[in-house]
């Protein structure tokens, strides 16, 4: 800012002076480059004149010599080139210097039409007269008669160079603008000059302002010169003895204001902390109940009953079942919040990935009357194999269940110059408004489901989408209209395909049919859903020794009972862990026992030691057909226990 400032000041000094000098060189150059011609031309015609005059002796009595001696002596002055003399009858009768004109009318023409201007000559001619005569009659008295005029004797010619000429305009062009350029010079010093002077407290000033700025708000004397912003000055020292003092109060309440904050934030870290103790144990206390609740449904509808009493088990397995769709959800909700999640990057078939989407759907999308179509095409993507496909199975649950008629269209496409492959989820439902648009991925927000109506979902499949997707860094795309159906889509990078192996990821493929004959123990310390997943395997056909603690587990092994499966809860009392309970009955076992987990615990760390350990994790409330194919698994693993 100071030095555009500083540059103004100096264009405003400059300036006029340069407009004056460039106006004052112009009119000094015009009217002494007209005098120098002027002059140059005036020489010339005083030349030739004195060179007609002396040649006419010479002419009128034919005496060569002495046009010779007038000629040389005339072409032997300064830039003149050539001089010549011509008779009457046009003939050459004398002439002197580098002569190039060959006759009479080139001379002429020349000299009237101004030519050899281009080659830098002036030709000048004057006719040669013959002097005349005053006769006087003495017997007539002083009465003068002159003779008429008598016709010319000759011609003079003079071809004058131009050199000297131009060489005097360029030294006048030079020092003129050698001087008008110092004159220039010397008013940018003098403006430079006063422009330091004036900008000097203004400089002072600005420095002052940075200070205060930057909270140096002591006080500086003025300088003691004579300076035009004194009263600035000291009207900046009072605006920091007031900023200063200000400051002093100010912190002083931050000061005080920052020890409430401390005391009001280590009262809500204790309050969270306390809340998260609470739902961490009113999760698990919830989840142990539920968990109960389904494995007795399970076994309650494998009973004989009349109509009206298998009407209202369904009735109840479908609250059980709502209960543990929005445990599950909550629970996936917390873990990707939480980051506990371990994303395992590696290639996925998008055939096994969408097989799997429409084995599930495929019945719920008939009994609708929907046409669901899927087109995998045949590609690898750079995913994790289980996060993915819980996307993609609530991009397309939520399809189906929106969508009253139609068809949903689940297809996969390179994208980005085969890059990248784009899986769309397609449906010809309502549509979504672009005011809700943005909405959709909050927790519990349903679109026209103002009632929260169950049968539309509990609005959380959206959020787990939108947060999978960011986890994994796969793009989320939404398009949609009211009216015209809706498109999401999640683009995947591409993976190189494996060399070894079809195109079903282990991750994905369906868990191995095992005998359901294996014996198999359960360690769990809730009464109730050990009755409850007891009573339920039994039915199964499994042989189950179900025990309270690690202590009556390890009384059964030795007393003979070699499980081939290994259920156990996470927590199982003593300060004993189901890992350490499942380590401590395979070492006493003198094998591995296939074995798994079940916990309604949500801690970061307890699942992520769970995944170190490399066991199955069942999160509770568990359905039972999951793990009725999880034990069907393991039970296959188990065949070669001890005792089997």
């Amino acid at each position: 800012m100071l030095t555009l400032l500083r540059t103004r000041i100096l264009a405003a000094a400059l300036l006029p002076v340069f407009v004056v000098s460039a106006a004052t060189v112009a009119m000094f150059l015009s009217v002494r480059l007209d005098d120098l011609d002027a002059a140059h031309r005036q020489r010339g015609r005083l030349l030739v004149r004195q060179l007609a005059m002396a040649s006419e002796y010479g002419l009128f009595s034919g005496n060569q010599a002495s046009l010779l001696g007038v000629a040389t002596a005339i072409g032997a002055e300064e830039h003149v080139r050539s001089v010549a003399v011509y008779d009457a009858q046009g003939a050459l009768r004398a002439s002197a210097g580098a002569w190039t004109l060959k006759s009479y009318g080139d001379a002429a023409t020349a000299a009237q039409e101004g030519l050899g201007r281009d080659r830098g000559v002036d030709t000048l001619m004057e006719v040669v007269a013959p002097a005349s005569v005053v006769v006087e009659d003495w017997l007539d008295g002083p009465a003068a008669k002159t003779a008429a005029g008598p016709p010319p004797v000759g011609y003079a010619v003079l071809e004058l160079s131009r050199e000297g000429l131009e060489a005097r305009t360029r030294g006048l062009l030079f020092w003129t603008l050698a001087l008008g350029l110092a004159g220039i010079v010397l008013a940018w010093l003098i403006a430079e000059r006063m422009g330091q002077r004036v900008m000097q407290p203004v400089m002072q000033v600005s420095r002052r302002i940075a200070q205060i700025g930057e909270g140096d708000l002591s006080v500086e004397p003025p300088s003691g010169k004579a300076d035009p912003l004194e009263a600035l000055q000291l009207g900046l020292n009072g605006m920091a003895e007031q900023l200063r003092a200000g400051r002093d109060v100010l912190e002083q309440r931050v000061a005080e204001v920052t020890q409430e904050l401390r005391l009001k934030k280590e009262e809500a870290e204790i309050a969270t902390l306390a809340k998260s103790r609470f739902l961490a144990a009113a999760s698990h206390d919830l989840r142990q109940p539920a968990h109960a609740l389904g494995m007795l449904m399970a076994r309650l509808g494998q009973l004989p009953m009349d109509a009206p009493m298998r009407e209202l088990v369904h009735s109840a397995e479908l609250a059980v079942q709502a209960t543990q769709d929005l445990l599950d959800a909550l629970l996936d909700i917390s873990r990707l919040d939480a980051g506990s999640v371990v994303v395992e990057m590696r290639p996925v078939s998008t055939v096994a990935l969408l097989e799997k989407v429409q084995l599930s759907l495929g019945a719920m999308a008939t009994h609708k009357g929907l046409r669901l179509c899927v087109l995998p095409g045949r590609h690898w993507v750079l995913s994790d194999a289980v996060l993915l496909q819980r996307i993609v199975m609530n991009l397309a649950h939520n399809a189906v269940r929106y969508t009253e008629r139609g068809s949903v269209l689940i297809a996969c496409r390179p994208v980005g110059g085969g890059r990248h492959v784009r899986i769309d989820v397609r449906d010809s439902g309502i549509g979504i408004s672009e005011e809700h648009q943005a909405r959709i991925f909050q927790e519990f927000y349903q679109v026209g489901n103002a009632q929260r109506d169950r049968s539309y979902g509990l609005g959380l499949g959206l959020s787990i989408v939108e947060r999978g997707a960011r986890l994994l860094r796969h793009p989320v795309g939404l398009q949609s209209a009211p009216g015209c159906g809706t498109r999401f889509s999640i683009t995947v990078p591409v993976a190189t395909a494996p060399t070894v192996g079809d195109d079903h990821p282990q991750d994905l493929a369906a868990p191995g049919e095992g005998a359901t004959s294996a014996r198999v123990m359960v360690i769990e310390d809730d009464r109730l859903s050990l009755d409850a997943i007891r009573a339920l395997l039994e039915s199964w056909g499994y042989e189950v020794r179900a025990v309270p603690d690690l202590d009556q587990a390890v009384a059964a092994l030795q007393d003979g009972f070699v499980p081939q499966v290994l259920v156990s809860d996470y927590r199982i009392g003593g300060g004993v862990s189901g890992m350490d309970a499942i380590a401590r009955l395979s070492a006493l076992a003198g094998c591995t026992i296939p074995a798994c987990l079940i916990s309604g615990d949500t801690d970061v760390r307890f699942i992520q030691a769970a995944k170190e350990s490399g066991l199955a994790l069942l999160h509770k409330p568990v359905r039972p057909a999951k793990l009725r194919s999880l034990l069907r698994r393991l039970a296959g693993e188990g065949q070669g226990a001890p005792g089997s």
